[in-house]
């Protein structure tokens, strides 16, 4: 297949292999997250073989991406561009963390179950833009 083609349907494989993970794991249940969190009363740990799954899947493909001189499916590898550890990524990561946290939801399941119409959810995503914008115009993009 043509490299512009396969630049298309990469992404949207990805998309739906993620989402299908999301909805098997149960990831997107918004009950079982706040009981994965709550570690000192009912803690639900079944979540933790999904991350460590997770991590180990991404550890090797990362590992392997590392001795490739370009992707499969396009011209070049797209590296995160910031590599230190600082007081915005950690505050940054804090808010993150405590915001998904209260509601049960990271961003990726949120998106899966907007399709729910559910409003709450839909009232997560829209202040999960509205922060984003907030802290893009008030902190700056990262660089």
């Amino acid at each position: 297949m043509n490299q512009n083609v396969m630049k298309m349907i990469t992404p949207l494989a990805a998309v739906i292999i993620f989402g299908l993970g999301l909805l098997v794991s149960g990831m997107n249940n918004p009950a079982k997250i706040r009981g994965f969190l709550d570690v000192f009363g009912d803690w639900q740990p079944a979540l933790m073989a999904v991350m460590v799954a997770a991590i180990a899947i991404f550890a090797l493909a990362y590992a392997l991406s590392n001795k490739m001189k370009q992707p499969w499916f396009h011209s070049i590898f797209h590296r995160p561009s910031l590599t230190v550890i600082d007081k915005r990524l950690v505050i940054g990561s804090a808010l993150f963390g405590i915001g998904w946290g209260m509601v049960g939801l990271c961003p990726g399941p949120a998106l899966l179950n907007v399709m729910t119409g559910q409003w709450d959810v839909v009232l997560f995503v829209a202040a999960l833009l509205i922060g984003n914008r907030i802290a893009h115009y008030t902190v700056g993009p990262a660089k």
